[in-house]
């Protein structure tokens, strides 16, 4: 499927969400589908169900409620996040097909860099192994259990999602840990999971330059296109 892909770096968060909601506002059937990569400045954001407990110890970087799904997560530099623009009548598969496409599009961004993603039951976004490194085989087993009690023994997340859907389209989308400041993590209960460990592709042992923001943010985007 085609979009428009365009990059938006620096990405002030709250300019972001108000021109993605203008956008899908004013949007009509002939308006072409779109994909914005976004690189923020350092920002909490919390969804509808978010609850503000989750938020530990902000510091100094500020808290955002927004209309996306999902509970707490943390942008900021050194991390790619896509948001995807579409109209859903253009396909032929409904919102729980679409959040799947967009963890398939992750996993295979990452499988591009050699890191084997994978999902846990119950908890959207992409996980790793905490002991794989990139470019080595990863025969850990993956998570299997109870949706409602999800295990996250041995694992860290890399990619959060939350998207939101009006009036047929969509907007939000997923994020993905390049090569950042991790300890903001730790200021908050990721996605409402208290202790859940995050990660990025440089503590996975891939080789990070400056270009390499530009080199994963271009290839999310060719994958998110092809599973969409």
């Amino acid at each position: 499927m085609d979009f428009r892909v365009k990059t938006i770096r620096p990405a002030p968060y709250q300019e972001t969400y108000d021109a993605m909601r203008e956008f899908t506002a004013a949007r009509t059937l002939e308006t072409p589908d779109e994909i914005w990569l976004c690189e923020h400045f350092p920002v909490y954001t919390l969804g509808l169900a978010g609850k503000p407990e989750h938020v530990l110890a902000p510091h100094d970087i500020p808290v955002v409620h927004t209309n996306r799904g999902g509970q707490v997560t943390y942008h900021g530099p050194g991390q790619v996040v896509a948001y995807v623009l579409l109209d859903m009548r253009r396909r032929d598969y409904f919102i729980r097909d679409y959040v799947r496409r967009l963890e398939q599009a992750v996993i295979g961004t990452l499988a591009d860099f050699g890191v084997n993603g994978f999902l846990v039951p119950g908890a959207p976004g992409v996980y790793v192994h905490t002991q794989a490194v990139a470019g080595q085989p990863d025969t850990l087993p993956l998570p299997a259990g109870d949706p409602k009690n999800p295990d996250f023994t041995g694992l860290a997340k890399i990619s959060a999602l939350g998207v939101k859907l009006s009036s047929h389209c969509t907007y939000h989308g997923i994020a993905l840990n390049v090569k950042m400041d991790l300890q903001p993590f730790e200021w908050i209960n990721p996605c409402g999971y208290a202790n859940l460990k995050t990660t990025d592709l440089f503590t996975m042992g891939v080789p990070i330059n400056e270009h390499s923001w530009e080199q994963v943010a271009t290839r999310l985007s060719e994958q998110l296109a092809c599973a969409l």
